[in-house]
């Protein structure tokens, strides 16, 4: 969680105000992109950043309109590098994927990020997070979640009209903007996509990927193997044929020959016959 910072000369960057000629010009304000400090305070809080972020990514991974960023500075207003703040993870609606070194509101259609995420750590002070929510409020963000790992605990506060809204007493929540649920029912914090499979760690993603990609091979194997069978099946289906016009064939031979010898017979018999022979015992 990168913290808000007070306001310092080194954040205040200019160009110079004094072109060549020596006339004053209006100075040209630099946003800076980073504080130079690390993105969280320890590794429990990093992996619920980067959960967090990467399993929005996948979730919005065919939307080209949905914008998600983890611990990038936002600058809601133009012409002052000092009011900004770095969510642990935010979610723009209506403002393209891509690469960007802050989020400059001004440039972005004016569109505020509508979903904020906090992880807490031991490091963060209570009234660092009341600062951080009455920024949140002010430059309209609709949904604020902040998560506390060691506590297990989660607030949600939903904007309504020009205040937050604390959703209290509940065991499960289903974000309004990202349709995802949110279940405090056991050990942790389990966050569910749309269709009830749930948020992976950078790990898990990956074994359920070479799962997927074994399953994926098994069934290749099983459908090649199946295609032998058939083919297998095809060829003797193909062989019984044959084997039965073989036979079909033989026994027509065999027929045919039957009928040449009884012709030859009853040839003969004419002919002798006609000699005068007496062909009634040959009969």
């Amino acid at each position: 969680m990168v913290r808000e910072i007070a306001p310092k000369t080194q954040l205040g960057v200019i160009k110079s105000n004094v072109n060549q000629g020596g006339k004053t010009i209006a100075p040209d304000i630099v946003y800076p992109e980073s504080d130079g400090k690390p993105m969280a305070d320890n590794t429990k809080q990093f992996a619920w950043i980067v959960k967090i972020k990467e399993n929005l990514e996948i979730l919005f991974k065919s939307n080209p309109d949905v914008f998600v960023a983890g611990d990038l500075f936002w600058y809601p207003v133009k012409g002052s590098n000092r009011i900004k703040l770095a969510p642990d993870t935010m979610v723009v609606f209506g403002r393209p994927k891509g690469q960007r070194g802050s989020y400059r509101q001004w440039e972005e259609d004016n569109i505020p990020p509508q979903v904020v995420f906090e992880i807490l750590s031991p490091c963060n002070s209570k009234g660092e997070m009341t600062r951080k929510k009455l920024f949140y409020l002010k430059h309209g963000v609709e949904e604020y979640y902040v998560y506390d790992p060691d506590e297990i605990s989660l607030e949600v506060f939903i904007r309504e009209d020009n205040s937050f809204r604390e959703v209290e007493d509940f065991a499960t929540w289903t974000s309004p903007r990202l349709n995802i649920r949110f279940d405090m029912t056991g050990d942790e914090l389990v966050i569910y996509y749309p269709d009830g499979s749930r948020f992976l760690s950078p790990v898990e993603l990956s074994n359920y990927a070479e799962q997927e990609r074994l399953l994926k091979e098994q069934e290749r194997f099983l459908k090649e193997q199946a295609n032998q069978r058939a083919e297998q099946e095809r060829l003797l289906r193909e062989q019984e044929r044959f084997l039965k016009e073989q036979a079909n064939q033989r026994a027509e031979q065999e027929r045919l020959l039957k009928e040449q010898e009884q012709l030859k017979y009853q040839t003969l018999l004419a002919q002798l016959k006609a000699k005068g022979i007496d062909i009634t015992t040959l009969e």
